[in-house]
């Protein structure tokens, strides 16, 4: 055997040589070649199966590396005699090829399933790891079976995503390194006897005309950067957001006004933290637009979204955003991630801190915070006060500054810095002004007006779950298909010498005309103005949410329909919640429309008017209120633009957004992106252009266009 052995790699050594005593240096020379020769092994299992030969030895080489790897990783972590730079020199070449066997292990399930806790090591994968370690010049040592433990209870509605296992299975000598958020030896201070969140509370209640409610923030002038290529505009507000978090600040309370993009500023803080992954939890209606977000701002890092169990998320994304709701049953995976930086979006959601939902926000918060060193953490809400000044203890303690009783160290570190204690009458003033420096940033929109446009359409694309969606999904199909239909049959009916290759696009418009006509003259079938209606009703609920969301953030909110019955629906969701408005509608007379009109201009109980499209997007004047949502699309941008402009006015003192409600992968979509092109179209036909000012046929008929193009895009035949 040792014949063989030094034959087969071409080793001429003698196992006394090998067997010889070392010097340290020797030994540390030993070690290095023990990740040279894994990384050679790695190669030629990556090798392997990208070639489709994964045969038996190639598994058991697999096994061998996986399990030197994490041998060799932990031994450099219990190694006290080496420099903190050696160590992080060792790791980060051990890391390294753990990398590329990991990589390579996902795409085989062979391969992941003897990365399994349980998996039985052969034979040949033990006596072939004993071969690798003395080709590094080490001598392997006799290893003892390890005591068998009993499995975890499993938690009741807990679940793991099958590609959060992947990531672990491949990554077992990868998993987050907790060991350097060791807690600190609590200090003594002389104000550690003092009852200090009810003094911290009453600070706030107390705060005089012009106290500063925003930390100090780096100049404009030194803000941070966008990263190269991205072809975005950071407006300067949010650049010093941007900027704290590069020079090191890392917990924020962000509590700008609607409309003054904190989402960016969270993801562009989280990449100047380096704070990756990064654990964003949302509302649901949000949920879609925070991946959309992600992709804009941060093209170099992937994101994922959670959707109920969870079988469709990447395990390997650096950005996984999760809504309030599911967040009871992904809670124990998500705090054994190893997440470097949490985002909580309308973190008001939390201000309840007997509720379930708040408790498992602080619990993931906890978790972060005593297992990383010095994690990002932001709470990003318009309203930090709903009820009470109580509604910051939640918040404060999401970002560590409190616990159940009293402050935490860095905030009872400030409090001690004053000199003062609550019996002095200048320690109000101070504790309110320690608290603020840790990170409570808050702007509205008349402080930044020069940063930011004084009309924009910001768009939030939304999931349409459950039955509507997928019946509307299905519609979209249905139709679709009647088009492909159309089109086939025109082209039967044709001479053989009239049929062009590829997509006849001419013939494609016609059939789009075809279907425009039948729209309008018969109810047979699904056709585009229907499924538009559909989708609305199905999006009202959600818009008339995330309007209660502005109104009580921002205040007042103009809310847009095209139909009575998505109006009907968003009335009823806004009654639920006990949210007030005024309906202005089409079919009112016009003393009980005014009537309305007044209660929302004049009333400050009123907070949203619920408007009709076609009757209130034109003629009145609603500049009381700065944000608005369009729950449906309308037809032409003009038709848009006309009802933001019912609030961007002559008398407006602030910038108008807003809020278009788009239905996620469905036709709705398509036509938003039709309705901006007509946009500029009409924009250059005004400036002079030749080009004609797009109608709303002209949108309808390119959206069955591009359905239809789409559809036969499918057939590679065809193209």
């Amino acid at each position: 055997m040792e014949e063989e052995f030094v034959a087969r790699r071409g080793q001429p050594q003698t196992r006394a040589r090998r067997n010889a005593p070392r010097n340290r240096q020797g030994r540390d020379r030993s070690r290095d070649d023990i990740v040279a020769v894994l990384a050679h092994a790695v190669r030629e299992v990556e090798g392997a199966l990208r070639n489709g030969r994964v045969t038996s030895t190639t598994r058991t080489k697999f096994q061998a590396i996986a399990l030197m790897l994490r041998e060799e990783r932990a031994r450099v972590l219990a190694n006290e005699s080496m420099s903190e730079p050696q160590r992080a020199e060792r790791l980060k070449r051990i890391d390294g090829v753990a990398t590329i066997l990991a990589k390579t292990a996902v795409r085989d399930a062979a391969l992941l399933s003897l990365l399994e806790e349980d998996a039985v090591v052969s034979p040949e994968a033990t006596s072939l790891k004993r071969e690798m370690m003395r080709d590094a010049g080490l001598e392997p040592v006799v290893e003892e079976a390890p005591a068998p433990q009993e499995p975890a209870a499993e938690t009741k509605n807990r679940v793991v995503p099958q590609s959060v296992v992947s990531r672990k299975l491949a990554n077992p000598f990868l998993a987050p390194d907790f060991s350097a958020a060791r807690p600190s030896a609590p200090r003594t201070t002389r104000l550690a006897t003092w009852e200090l969140l009810g003094p911290l509370l009453r600070s706030f209640e107390r705060a005089g005309a012009g106290a500063s409610a925003c930390m100090e923030l780096p100049a404009r002038s030194s803000a941070q950067r966008l990263p190269q290529g991205l072809n975005l505009e950071l407006m300067p507000h949010q650049a010093q957001v941007v900027a704290a978090a590069a020079a090191g600040h890392r917990t924020f309370l962000l509590a700008d006004e609607p409309g003054l993009g904190k989402t960016a500023q969270a993801l562009l803080a989280a990449g100047a933290a380096n704070a990756y992954p990064l654990l964003v939890v949302v509302p649901n209606v949000v949920k879609t637009n925070w991946a959309r977000e992600a992709k804009l701002w941060t093209p170099r890092r992937t994101a994922t979204v959670i959707h109920g169990n969870g079988e469709s998320i990447d395990g390997f994304a650096d950005i996984v955003i999760v809504n309030y709701e599911v967040l009871d049953r992904h809670l124990g995976w998500l705090g054994d991630f190893g997440f470097r930086g949490m985002v909580l979006d309308e973190a008001h959601f939390i201000k309840n801190k007997s509720s379930q939902r708040s408790q498992h926000v602080l619990e993931l918060s906890e978790r972060i915070r005593s297992r990383i060193v010095r994690p990002l953490l932001m709470a990003l809400t318009g309203t930090p006060l709903i009820n009470d000044i109580e509604d910051f203890l939640a918040i404060w303690q999401f970002l560590g500054w409190i616990d159940e009783k009293k402050p935490l160290a860095e905030l009872m570190h400030a409090l001690d810095e004053t000199g003062m204690t609550p019996a002095d009458p200048g320690f109000y003033a101070a504790a309110r002004s320690c608290v603020v420096d840790l990170g409570i940033v808050r702007r509205r929109k008349v402080d930044v007006a020069a940063d930011i446009p004084a009309r924009r359409v910001a768009d939030l694309p939304v999931e349409l779950d459950g039955p509507a969606g997928r019946s509307i999904r299905a519609a979209e199909r249905a139709l679709a298909r009647r088009l492909v239909s159309r089109y086939e049959s025109a082209i039967a009916a044709r001479r053989s010498h009239d049929v062009v290759e590829g997509i006849d696009h001419d013939l494609v418009n016609q059939v789009a005309r075809w279907e425009q006509k039948d729209a309008t003259t018969s109810s047979a079938g699904e056709n585009v103005f229907g499924m538009m209606r559909r989708i609305g009703q199905a999006k009202a609920a959600l818009a008339a949410d995330y309007a209660a969301q502005l109104a009580r953030s921002a205040g007042k909110v103009v809310f847009f329909a095209k139909h009575i019955d998505v109006m009907d629906a968003a009335e009823e969701t806004l009654t639920a919640q006990g949210v007030r408005f005024s309906s202005i509608r089409g079919e009112q007379t016009s003393t009980v429309r005014q009537r309305n009109i007044d209660a929302f201009v004049n009333d400050p109980g009123v907070s949203i008017a619920v408007c009709s499209l076609t009757a209130a997007g034109v003629g009145i004047n609603l500049q009381v209120a700065s944000n608005i949502v369009l729950a449906e699309l309308s037809w032409t941008a003009a038709e848009q633009t006309q009802a933001i402009d019912r609030s961007h006015r002559i008398g407006q003192t602030e910038p108008v957004t807003a809020w278009r409600i788009i239905a996620a992968q469905t036709i709705d979509a398509r036509i938003a992106e039709l309705i901006d092109s007509k946009a500029g179209l009409a924009a250059q036909a005004l400036d002079g252009s030749e080009e004609e000012v797009g109608s709303s046929a002209d949108v309808q008929h390119a959206a069955l266009v591009a359905l239809l193009v789409d559809e036969l895009s499918k057939d590679p035949m065809r193209l």
